[in-house]
């Protein structure tokens, strides 16, 4: 791919209220301004930027922009993960937070980092998610996408939670518990494990239910 057409609008993704994540969102604005990139952010009007940007909010980045560089801790890159899935926007992750499994770019390293990925120099790593619809007792549906797992749990404490399980049309089992867990191998690290599930590859095409 060619560095003079690739990734000419990036989107900036952070929680701007935290001092380290706004220091590296206008830095990194800065950096793409010198490489005469378009700058994209949801960030509020009071939130300045030392360089021209283009305020846009979330829901409308899809088609907008061709790459997501969310700035935070794993959290942000769910977040982030949720708005590239609806256009299979390429998503870039710098650690601002403390585990970093999957944002594992240093602040030190990003523009670095972020230089390489603009001149083609990277691999192209597709994580799979999960889509969950819920169906409402007035027939209508709520759908979201999650990158780690989906979780089904009892509202009021005290209470066990009696369901069935069904993979692929098929009946597996009736459970009687606190809930279950639908992680993708990337979230098996996350709920799933501090309930005994195992840890997968992120590349292995499984799921777990715990």
């Amino acid at each position: 791919m060619p560095a003079e057409t690739a990734f000419n609008s990036v989107a900036l993704v952070g929680r701007h209220a935290d001092s380290r994540v706004a220091d590296s969102l206008r830095a990194l604005a800065d950096h793409l301004a010198a490489r005469k990139r378009k700058i994209i952010v949801d960030a509020p009007g009071d939130f300045e930027f030392g360089v021209a940007v283009e305020r846009v909010a979330e829901a409308q980045f899809s088609g907008r922009t061709d790459l997501i560089v969310a700035i935070g801790g794993d959290g942000t890159m769910l977040h982030a993960a949720r708005i590239a899935s609806t256009s299979a926007v390429p998503l870039l992750g710098v650690n601002r937070g403390r585990l970093g499994f999957l944002a594992d770019i240093t602040p030190v390293d990003m523009c670095h980092r972020l230089d390489d990925v603009l001149a083609g120099r990277y691999e192209r790593e597709s994580r799979a998610m999960l889509t969950a619809q819920i169906e409402l007792e007035d027939k209508s549906s709520q759908v979201t996408h999650a990158l780690n797992d989906v979780v089904l749990q009892k509202w009021e404490t005290g209470r066990m939670l009696d369901f069935e399980t069904w993979i692929d049309g098929q009946y597996v089992n009736t459970h009687g518990g606190d809930g279950l867990i639908v992680a993708t191998s990337t979230g098996s690290t996350a709920y799933a494990l501090s309930c005994g599930g195992p840890i997968l590859h992120p590349q292995l095409e499984a799921l777990v239910v715990v």
